[in-house]
């Protein structure tokens, strides 16, 4: 019984700490914008490929 004195104060403590991340992260603009930065990955790596292609050679390839 004396656990439940001590489980439940700091399973209370944990909650508030969580509730306060997820503030946080929304606040800071954590969840604005979920779908750009997967696509970036994708047309940032195709862009940087073409033109260290293009600095080589001189000439843009088309490798499709």
């Amino acid at each position: 019984m004396n656990i439940i004195f001590v489980s439940i104060p700091i399973s209370l403590l944990l909650l508030a700490i969580a509730i306060w991340a997820f503030f946080w992260a929304v606040r800071s603009g954590q969840y604005d914008d979920l779908d750009s930065p997967a696509y970036s990955i994708l047309l940032d790596e195709e862009t940087d490929r073409r033109k260290r292609q293009r600095d080589e050679t001189g000439v843009e390839r088309n490798e499709d």
